[in-house]
């Protein structure tokens, strides 16, 4: 009893200080949305009058940004997708293979999720790179 007691209390410590990052995060989340609005703006603002090209590191920057971001929605969905592991204090043979089984599945569908969002922000930058050849082409 005292053990799970024990258990307990590090998960409750553990999630608050979850709920604390969270808060920052959140904070920061609306930081950036603030800012990619402002930047949206000053693109549509010089997009009448003056031809505006994104800088190719400022462009790496927002794909490995986005994939980041992605990575840490799909870890934060899973953790909240995944089965309360304290809801059953005694869970039945069948029962824990079944959530094994589930939680090594969701673990491969993440690592290909990572491997995705590394390869779309590789073709965006290879995308990038290939539109300002063609602007430069266009321009001469």
């Amino acid at each position: 009893m005292i053990k799970r007691l024990k258990d307990l209390e590090r998960e409750k410590d553990a999630l608050w200080s979850g709920l604390e990052i969270l808060e920052k995060t959140r904070l920061w989340y609306l930081q950036r949305l603030e800012k990619n609005r402002a930047r949206q703006d000053s693109i549509e603002a010089r997009s009448g009058s003056v031809f505006w090209r994104d800088h190719g590191t400022e462009e790496t920057h927002s794909c490995f940004l986005r994939s980041q971001i992605q990575r840490v929605n799909g870890s934060l969905g899973s953790v909240m997708s995944e089965p309360n592991v304290t809801s059953s204090s005694n869970p039945s043979i069948p029962e824990a293979v079944a959530d094994s089984d589930l939680r090594w599945h969701n673990s491969l569908l993440t690592q290909e999720l990572s491997r995705k969002n590394s390869q779309i922000s590789l073709l965006e930058q290879e995308k990038h790179a290939l539109l300002n050849e063609l602007d430069d082409l266009q321009s001469c």
